[in-house]
């Protein structure tokens, strides 16, 4: 069965052994933590220009992941008052590469051919520490993450999006790039969709 080792699902961290950094990159602050609520392991990654601090997977663009779950989970909490930014490269059955990312730095959805462009949107924080226009709308949810931001499952159909956005199917996730600012617990990869609250 093609991809048998991938399922019932695949955890991305612990299969490339992200901590040995062999077949993984990173760049600027990447540090590896104890999370004492989650009791692991984290990744924090921070730095005043998202794009200069990163975890990377696989080290090289040249390489490819092969990842062919159909769902994406990504286990994360933006650090408070910051903003972050995360690429998925994937791949369409005709060869084209497509990014799809989501940050908190895009106020709106755009796309082209080669990239969808996702905001994503922090809910409204009960206590406000970070400076901020008051939030009277939808679009206002935009922006740097609440003071007390949570841990987040985000759970993505990744042949959906490309089905529904470009019109175009789906074959493989070939890189991820986390970007500052957030802590990152882990990353899976499956055909079934889970409960956000069991764990992976």
């Amino acid at each position: 069965v093609p991809a048998a080792w991938q399922r019932p699902y695949l955890n991305v961290f612990k299969h490339f052994r992200v901590e040995e950094w062999k077949r993984s990159a990173r760049e600027g602050d990447v540090a590896a933590l104890t999370d004492p609520r989650l009791k692991g392991t984290v990744y924090r990654i921070r730095g005043s220009v998202p794009a200069s601090s990163y975890l990377q997977l696989p080290r090289t663009g040249t390489q490819s992941l092969g990842l062919v779950g159909r769902y994406l989970y990504l286990l994360f909490r933006p650090v408070p008052c910051k903003h972050f930014l995360v690429h998925l490269d994937v791949v369409t059955e005709e060869k084209q590469v497509v990014r799809i990312s989501f940050s908190s730095l895009f106020k709106e959805f755009k796309s082209t051919a080669t990239w969808l462009q996702f905001p994503f949107l922090c809910g409204e924080a009960e206590v406000s520490g970070c400076p901020r226009v008051p939030r009277t709308s939808r679009h206002n949810l935009v922006g740097s993450a609440p003071v007390d931001t949570r841990w987040t499952c985000l759970v993505l159909d990744l042949p959906s999006i490309l089905s529904l956005y470009l019109s175009r199917r789906y074959s493989h996730l070939k890189g991820v790039k986390l970007c500052s600012s957030l802590l990152v617990k882990n990353l899976c990869t499956s055909d079934l969709l889970f409960d956000p609250g069991e764990e992976l």
